[in-house]
């Protein structure tokens, strides 16, 4: 063996003997930190709740979105909302996230870059079909994606040891039903079959006289939940509406690659894929909404959202069980069942919107939101470095004829700078957080 190779792998052996508990600890973390990427959904450096199912009530900043019931999106924003509309409908359109990212007052262990600007360019789009089957009964299908995920860091990034590369999707086929005791009250439900598919990836350092060992972590699962909504016309001109979306529990059946880099010693830690389970859920939510129209061209939108972000008291994650035969000596810290606490708190949204009539054709909308962060000062990470959000949004619809409308957003997401701050064993990462975004949205509806 040359000398070089001898000296890398006496200095990584001494590190390991002087350190292996923590170092099992480690190698944990980047596997842990999928659940903790999926269950962290209102994000904006780290993702995003995907709040656009509708681009007329993305322009009002969402606000009203359980009590409005103006087009067949409302199968999502509350689903009693379907016996309101006439006839058959068709709603489609898509959401385009632009985001932007400044990290300062970098520090760690390791030595790096901190470009920022880590979240790609992304399209959410959404489509919606209602029916009315008669003056009680209505059916409606929606295919959307509820929660989304999308970074990546460049390759020199200084805290590539706790994120380097997330993508994690959620699409979501919803079936519903509607029904109108009256003429002011409709209830509505709809179960939610929920297909998951993520990948995370982290870059470890065992030790700086190495190359780094890649960490690849992918897993998909399929889960049922539920939506159900009311929707009650108190007035001639107040419309109330309540719409629960239920908690997800999922099993994603996944497995952690192990690439290591050039100069690992193989009886320390070998290039291997082990099979793991982990168990993560997207938490439920209430959305209480009011709409209320102050004459024939204004229109007012009120709403809260509750998220119940504190439900999800820790991760659980069981890997196959992996002898140092099979990987090294260190591969045993992928094997077992962990579980880690997340601390994270209940959140509130409170969003305030309006729509004025021009004209037959033309109608203006805004809105903003203000949206709380699930997650405290020790709960932040490079993959979720999230603070409390502020958006603020314009739209406006033009009805090409009375069977097609058109609507498009722009909507402009602001979040409070954070403090991120990791450590283990074999490194540490702290940073101060300031992200921003643009979402643009387009739409039509179809009436026949």
């Amino acid at each position: 063996m040359a000398s070089g190779n001898f000296d890398s792998c006496k200095f990584a052996m001494d590190a390991y003997k002087s350190q292996r508990p923590q170092i099992k600890m480690t190698l944990l973390k980047t596997t842990l930190g999928l659940a903790a990427v999926l269950a962290s959904t209102q994000l904006l450096a780290g993702g995003f709740a995907r709040t656009e199912q509708s681009i007329a009530g993305m322009g009002s900043g969402q606000a009203g979105r359980a009590s409005m019931a103006e087009d067949a999106s409302t199968v999502y924003g509350n689903p009693a909302g379907m016996a309101r509309l006439d006839n058959s409908q068709i709603t489609m359109g898509a959401a385009f996230v632009d985001a932007s990212t400044d990290i300062s007052h970098a520090a760690g262990r390791s030595q790096g870059s901190n470009d920022g600007n880590m979240v790609p360019f992304s399209t959410v789009p959404f489509g919606f079909y209602t029916r009315k089957i008669d003056e009680h009964w209505a059916f409606g299908l929606g295919l959307y994606a509820p929660f989304g995920l999308s970074t990546d860091y460049e390759s020199s990034f200084q805290g590539r040891m706790f994120a380097s590369k997330s993508e994690i999707k959620v699409v979501t086929l919803q079936p519903t039903i509607s029904y109108a005791f009256n003429n002011r009250l409709s209830i509505g439900f709809g179960p939610t079959f929920n297909r998951i598919a993520g990948t995370l990836e982290s870059d470890i350092t065992l030790n700086p006289a190495i190359a780094d060992t890649r960490v690849k972590v992918s897993g998909d699962d399929t889960a049922v939940g539920f939506n159900i909504g009311v929707l009650f016309n108190a007035t001639d001109s107040t419309r109330v509406g309540l719409t629960y979306h239920s908690k997800v529990d999922y099993k994603l059946g996944c497995h952690t690659q192990v690439s290591t880099g050039a100069g690992t010693p193989p009886q320390l830690l070998a290039s291997n894929r082990y099979d793991c389970t982990l168990k993560v859920a997207t938490p439920e939510s209430y959305d209480f909404s009011v709409t209320q129209a102050l004459s024939d061209a204004w229109t007012l939108y009120a709403s809260a959202t509750w998220t119940g972000w504190s439900s999800m008291q820790d991760l659980s994650l069981r890997n196959q069980p992996v002898s140092a035969a099979q990987g090294g000596t260190l591969a045993s810290a992928l094997t077992g069942s962990i579980q880690e606490g997340l601390n994270w708190h209940d959140t509130w949204a409170y969003a305030l919107g309006t729509a004025y009539r021009l004209d037959p054709q033309w109608v203006l909308r805004a809105g903003v939101i203000i949206d709380q962060s699930p997650t405290g000062n020790t709960g932040r990470s490079p993959r979720t470095p999230t603070g409390d959000r502020e958006v603020f949004s314009v739209g406006a619809g033009y009805d090409v004829t009375p069977q097609l409308s058109l609507d498009v957003a722009y909507s402009y997401l602001q979040e409070e700078s954070v403090d991120v701050s990791r450590a283990n064993a074999l490194g540490s990462y702290s940073a101060t957080y300031k992200s921003r975004a643009s979402l643009y949205g387009i739409g039509a509806t179809y009436r026949f």
